[in-house]
């Protein structure tokens, strides 16, 4: 049976203590879901205790962001080896890092192979913003992306990687960003797959494809439900515990 994924993107929120607190909450309530793999991504400085209090059965570590090398003279960077061990996974190429911190194509090739490396998975974000959409350049921009964060990335290594689609004009965070339609998202979801079969061919099949993009427990079940669609990736709603369970609920009930 194929995972569903449902990632929590904290961005920068909740300090050490909080979020220490908020995850004890969370695994009050967390219980094992065959099926369903539960992701939090907290803020870097927040990870490594987390993970001394994390229950790896129920619930496992993201890192936001990180540095391609393993090491070096890079005053302020996070080194990917210095995640082993305590995150599992790793969110890279979000719009924000893109469009705010003006990474590119290459260094997010980098930093995929880099996770691959150090035997973290790397959730590799992609989607247009509200000008490609509207000028109807998403097919071509999806696949630029997947054709730059991917470069790196042998046939052998494809099945270490998730994708997730998340267009820029439905991040809530996004100035006016509304909410994407199903059909929108079943659209752009199938542009993704094909892009993956043309360079992978068959092996590209198999990976998971995250949807995200203002998913709140009104949505979420409509989204889960979206042919090729094997998890969420999740920002506001996963900073409130009852949000965010009530959307794992409700992976576990698609699941079944």
């Amino acid at each position: 049976m194929a995972k569903t994924y449902i990632v929590g993107n904290w961005k920068m929120n909740l300090n050490v203590g909080e979020s220490s607190i908020y995850l004890h909450k969370l695994l009050k309530r967390l219980k094992i879901a065959r099926g369903v793999e539960v992701i939090i991504a907290p803020t870097t400085i927040a990870l490594q205790p987390l993970s001394l209090q994390i229950d790896r059965k129920r619930l496992k570590l993201a890192a936001q962001n990180f540095y391609y090398q393993d090491f070096g003279a890079y005053t302020g960077e996070t080194s990917i080896s210095a995640l082993k061990g305590i995150a599992d996974y790793a969110i890279v190429g979000h719009s924000e890092r893109r469009y705010i911190f003006k990474e590119t194509d290459k260094d997010i090739n980098k930093k995929v192979a880099a996770a691959i490396r150090n035997n973290i998975t790397p959730i590799l974000c992609i989607g247009e913003t509200e000008s490609e959409k509207i000028f109807g350049e998403t097919k071509d921009v999806l696949r630029d992306q997947l054709i730059g964060g991917l470069s790196e990335v042998s046939l052998e290594d494809l099945k270490k990687v998730i994708i997730a689609y998340e267009p820029v004009w439905a991040i809530s965070s996004t100035k006016g960003a509304r909410l994407a339609a199903p059909d929108d998202i079943a659209a752009s979801v199938n542009i993704i797959r094909e892009q993956l079969k043309a360079l992978y061919g068959k092996a590209a099949e198999g990976i998971p494809l995250l949807y995200g993009g203002s998913v709140n427990p009104s949505n979420a079940g409509a989204y889960l439900t979206i042919p090729g669609v094997n998890g969420l990736l999740i920002g506001g709603s996963s900073l409130i515990a009852d949000h965010f369970i009530d959307i794992i609920d409700l992976a576990k009930r698609v699941v079944r």
